[in-house]
């Protein structure tokens, strides 16, 4: 029973109208592959729960009930792999691709679905971001500046990282003591642990150069 309840708990808390309407716009819940993996699948349109939160969240993403009629074709289209979502470039990539890409290359003939599908399906997955922000914020506010004001820590946090991006375009961010000053910390000698590893992580994502550079100098 425990961890029944630990499961519904969690699905409780994933099943929310945002995060159906994602799951929902996600090319790869639609292909054969997908579906036949599992005896019972069915894709998400055929799914009455998620069928009822993501209308739920149209409704709301869509006062209009014009506009709200013309993404509910466009979602018919891209459900039933109809008309330029039927094509076998279409239908195969569907388990190929990654979902943003997908939409970008098939999503031309529903426009203002496209558009909402790459905000949803472009959103991080990872909390990593948000870490090195309250890692940051904690630096700032210690137990020895603990009267700082919310409003001045938020400042010196902004001021922080944008300072951080701004070093990189420095030539002495390449080299000299200063080198990646930011990406390795104190233990810059080492990425196998420590604070190097979450943010060599992330270079793949945001900074392939970058990261193509790092790797580069170690070989040699």
């Amino acid at each position: 029973d425990a961890v029944y309840n630990i499961l519904i708990d969690r699905w409780t808390k994933s099943s929310t109208p945002i995060h159906c309407i994602a799951h929902s716009l996600n090319p790869w819940y639609y292909s054969k592959e997908w579906i036949n993996d599992v005896s019972g699948r069915v894709s998400p349109h055929k799914d009455m729960e998620l069928s009822e939160e993501r209308n739920k969240c149209l409704r709301r993403y869509f006062p209009d009930v014009k506009e709200r009629r013309l993404v509910n074709q466009e979602f018919d289209r891209f459900s039933g792999g109809l008309d330029a979502f039927g094509s076998f470039d279409s239908l195969e990539d569907r388990w190929v691709l990654d979902p943003k890409a997908w939409w970008l290359v098939h999503g031309s003939s529903a426009p203002i679905l496209q558009n909402l599908a790459l905000k949803l399906l472009g959103q991080p997955c990872s909390s990593s971001c948000c870490e090195r922000n309250w890692s940051t914020y904690s630096f700032i506010h210690s137990m020895r500046r603990n009267k700082i004001s919310p409003k001045r820590a938020e400042d010196l946090v902004f001021l922080h990282t944008n300072l951080r991006l701004l070093s990189r375009n420095d030539a002495d961010y390449k080299q000299r003591e200063s080198k990646l000053w930011d990406i390795g910390g104190d233990a810059f000698d080492s990425f196998d642990n420590g604070a190097g590893v979450l943010e060599i992580a992330s270079l793949s994502h945001d900074e392939p150069t970058m990261e193509t550079m790092l790797f580069t100098d170690d070989e040699d």
